[in-house]
C-alpha cells in the first residue's frame, strides 16, 4: 500500500502546485483587465487563452452585476476551497495508507 500512498502524495503535490500557479495566473489576468492591455501581446493572449475556458464557465452561472466581473474571485475561492479542503484530505488518505490504518 505504500506505493499507492506515494503515488497519491506525488499527484497531490502536483495538483497543489498547478492550482497555485493557476491562482497567480488568474490574479495577473484580473490586474491586467484594469489597465486594458494590448490584446495582440503574446503574453496577454496566453493569459486569456488559459483562463477564459474556466472563467467563461463560471460567468454562465453568475448573474449580471452591471459590468463588474466577479468570475476571477469565484475561481480563486474555488481554488482556495480545493487547497484548504481536498488537498489535506488527500495527504491524510496517503498517510493512512502508509501506516496501514485504512
Amino acid at each position: 500500500m505504500f506505493m499507492l500512498a506515494n503515488i497519491i502524495i506525488g499527484l497531490t503535490k502536483v495538483l497543489d502546485t498547478v492550482l497555485t500557479l493557476y491562482f497567480w495566473i488568474i490574479v495577473i489576468r484580473a490586474i491586467l483587465s484594469w489597465v486594458n492591455p494590448d490584446p495582440y501581446n503574446p503574453i496577454v493572449r496566453f493569459l486569456y487563452q488559459i483562463t477564459e475556458p474556466v472563467l467563461g464557465r463560471v460567468r454562465r452561472y453568475i448573474p449580471y452585476l452591471g459590468g463588474i466581473d466577479i468570475s476571477p474571485l469565484v475561481v480563486i475561492l474555488i481554488i482556495y476551497f480545493i487547497q484548504a479542503g481536498i488537498i489535506p484530505s488527500l495527504y491524510e488518505l496517503a498517510s493512512r495508507l502508509k501506516s496501514g490504518g485504512f
